[in-house]
């Protein structure tokens, strides 16, 4: 159906942010056939919620067409206009992993769910890096995935531990790491023993340039995030087996 654009809105925890540069772009180069059909969510109350197609709508709005077509689903919770916006996007322009972080914990799936749980009881938020926000999206998911919540609330108040509240300390690869090394031996392991022994090697940034240099051996072959978290994880394996007994040791 058609809906005149000033009849809909935006709900911004199912929603990816808005990309202002985009929708201008898209603008100035707009061909009003080509905007297609937008999805919408109409509530119990009858105001409607834009799902999919925030930009066109935007676009609309800074090129005074009055009203878009719409695919319009009835009886959805916020919840459930979550849901609907990832499974749209998984078929069209992915969103950033921030937007689907924050539309997967409105989406309630417990991925999202216990990874913000572990966050919170560190006093940390997801969102762009610095003291008090990891930035590492994806690795963060990837650790509460692999070996759960519990371990990543350890991980995180092991990087604490060993490097302070700093920007580095939140990096991905030295987070994945740590994850990778508590995953694996965290029933054999003192958290405060790993966070001394590798802090006291190196701070945060010089683990993160000996990682790099490392993973890519030198600059001579290309490595991702995978090869660089593998090499944290043999870096960290190599300080806990300092100074133990043979036979005490994880070795690589």
């Amino acid at each position: 159906m058609k809906i005149p654009v000033e009849e809909l809105q935006i709900d911004e925890k199912a929603q990816r942010t808005l990309n202002e540069a985009r929708a201008r772009s898209m603008a100035n180069n707009l061909v009003p056939e080509a905007l297609g059909t937008i999805v919408v969510s109409q509530r119990s109350n009858g105001d409607r919620f834009i799902v999919d197609g925030m930009h066109r709508w935007h676009v609309c709005k800074l090129t005074d067409i009055p009203e878009l077509v719409a695919e319009v689903h009835h009886g959805l919770d916020q919840q459930e206009e979550a849901v609907l916006f990832l499974i749209k996007n998984r078929e069209s322009s992915k969103p950033t992993p921030l937007d689907e972080y924050k539309i997967g914990l409105t989406a309630g799936l417990p991925l999202f769910v216990d990874t913000e749980s572990a966050l919170r009881k560190r006093n940390l938020a997801m969102g762009s890096t610095g003291t008090n926000m990891v930035g590492a999206v994806a690795g963060v998911l990837r650790i509460t995935d692999l070996y759960g919540p519990e371990t990543l609330e350890r991980t995180l108040k092991v990087a604490e531990e060993a490097w302070g509240r700093t920007k580095e300390t939140w990096d991905g690869m030295l987070l994945g790491g740590i994850g990778m090394f508590l995953g694996r031996h965290g029933d054999d392991v003192d958290d405060k023993v790993l966070a001394e022994k590798i802090g006291k090697k190196d701070p945060a940034f010089r683990w993160r340039a000996n990682i790099t240099a490392l993973a890519s051996a030198g600059g001579t072959r290309h490595s991702g995030t995978g090869s660089r978290i593998s090499t944290c994880y043999t870096l960290i394996v190599t300080e806990w087996d300092k100074g133990r007994r043979k036979e005490n040791r994880i070795g690589v």
